[in-house]
């Protein structure tokens, strides 16, 4: 593949120990490698994770549960992320600027192209953009949750050819490696085969993420136009690999093809669903064309309690998740109202399995 833009996600669990310690060794190995590709005339941006694990052990705490106190930890760790990265990649004589992201960027045409313009601006400036999701102030009810989804989104975002998600792990398995002394690293996967894979990976209590949201990053990038690799962040060099061979171990998942719109990718797997639609068959149908609204007279179930505007997850009971969609009527409202209940402009099918209950039957 022929990489001139590339977009890197290094979670928590690769930029800190288990102390909550930054990690300057992995942090250093992986700029030089950004620095050797930019060298080579790739753009690089870098979405990072940690802040909340650095703001624990910077105010020597225990981590907290309550969100509101997890916010306000993650705007210290934020400051000291950026020190640390700052000092690390002057060291090579690069600069770097934050950007802080939430979903509404990608929802809202004005502020995506607002968010789009600023990272142009950094690269052609030779800047490094270093991205995080803006944590101190996100709304719990639609924040990303997980920066792989996020560096998904940004790679479509900057038109980037490659995502690199850098993890604990070297790839995405057959089955859960901690529980499965066998289990076999897939070398390339296909997005329409992730309902296959046994996505539970490695989840700690310092990060946020998993396999199940790097396959959901992967998709969202695979319908971007953009090829995915999953990849440890301790294998050498692996950004250079990444760009000029391929490392290995990891895995690859090819881009489609196709680029959807920034919109849709959100909502059908950069939010979390607030209740669930049952509908019938041939409102399924329907929907499936990609021409047509969900009407109330194809609902036949209403789950959750949720309010117009929030994204919800559409099904039928016998093949289990298909779509999701922005509901324009209350849950409430929904069994006692007639007209339009999501507008095809705010619908997406997704991936049965990725970000969603998947192609379980609900019965």
């Amino acid at each position: 593949m022929s990489v001139s833009r590339l977009v890197v996600k290094v979670g928590t669990t690769s930029l800190t120990t288990e102390a909550g310690e930054f990690r300057s060794d992995v942090a250093l190995a992986l700029i030089e490698g950004i620095d050797a590709v930019r060298r080579i005339g790739v753009e690089v941006v870098l979405v990072v994770s940690g802040a909340i694990a650095l703001g624990v052990r910077r105010l020597g705490i225990e981590r907290p549960t309550e969100p509101a106190v997890l916010q306000a930890i993650s705007a210290v760790g934020q400051v000291e992320l950026l020190a640390q990265l700052s000092q690390l990649f002057r060291g090579r004589g690069l600069e770097i600027g934050q950007i802080l992201l939430a979903p509404q960027d990608f929802g809202d045409r004005r502020q995506y192209l607002h968010a789009r313009s600023t990272l142009e601006g950094l690269l052609r400036m030779n800047v490094v953009p270093v991205i995080n999701e803006n944590d101190a102030v996100a709304n719990e009810e639609i924040r990303f949750g997980d920066n792989d989804r996020l560096a998904a989104l940004v790679s479509h975002l900057v038109h980037a050819d490659l995502l690199l998600l850098l993890t604990d792990l070297p790839g995405v398995y057959d089955a859960d490696p901690n529980l499965v002394s066998d289990a076999r690293l897939i070398e390339r996967l296909e997005v329409d085969a992730f309902d296959s894979v046994e996505a539970r990976g490695s989840v700690s209590g310092r990060g946020s993420g998993g396999m199940s949201s790097k396959l959901a990053a992967a998709s969202i990038a695979a319908r971007s136009g953009v090829d995915c690799l999953i990849a440890s962040a301790q294998t050498e060099s692996v950004v250079l690999t990444a760009v000029c061979s391929r490392p290995y171990p990891s895995t690859l998942i090819p881009s489609l093809g196709v680029r959807e719109p920034a919109r849709r990718l959100w909502i059908a797997y950069a939010t979390d669903p607030e209740g669930l639609l049952v509908v019938d068959e041939g409102a399924q149908a329907a929907l499936r064309t990609g021409s047509a609204s969900l009407l109330a007279v194809g609902v036949s179930e209403v789950r959750g309690r949720f309010i117009a505007g929030n994204v919800v997850e559409i099904a039928t009971a016998e093949s289990g998740v298909f779509a999701r969609g922005i509901a324009r009527v209350d849950a409430s409202a929904i069994l006692g109202t007639r007209g339009v209940i999501v507008h095809r402009d705010d619908l997406a099918l997704v991936v049965p399995g990725v970000g969603s209950r998947g192609a379980q039957p609900l019965r």
